[in-house]
């Protein structure tokens, strides 16, 4: 069973988003996500000041199996990526909610609105079971 951290808000496309407190937030892909991926070889991200809105493709990753788009749930602007990634990408397998996060985004709205359109913890457990 894949593991779902408490505290952060999910994407039915299996991203998560945790809310750095500031009006930004942290978003990678789940530890569901990176399983269903198998191992990860290549990440590509967004350039910084990149203005996303909400279920825009961000940027790729690239495994042995496939090659999946990155959507980011929520809308507003990079501030920063991981770029561990570029020399680590198999960051992603051994720590998605933590080393393989992969952007900060500035929020464009309020973040309670903003993760209010997300599923919390519970939610996203019971869509990964379907």
């Amino acid at each position: 069973m894949s593991e779902v951290k408490s505290g952060l808000w999910y994407s039915e496309e299996h991203e998560w988003v945790q809310d750095l407190g500031n009006g930004s937030v942290r978003i990678g892909i789940t530890d569901f996500a990176q399983h269903r991926l198998g191992d990860i070889v290549f990440v590509e991200l967004p350039d910084i000041d990149t203005k996303v809105e909400a279920e825009d493709g961000i940027g790729t990753i690239e495994s042995v199996k496939t090659v999946s788009d990155l959507f980011t749930p929520v809308s507003g602007h990079v501030t920063a990526i991981n770029g561990e990634l570029e020399s680590a990408p198999e960051l992603v397998n051994n720590d998605p909610y933590g080393a393989g996060w992969m952007v900060e985004i500035r929020l464009s709205e309020d973040s309670s609105h903003a993760l209010g359109k997300l599923l919390n913890e519970e939610a996203y457990r019971k869509h990964t079971e379907e």
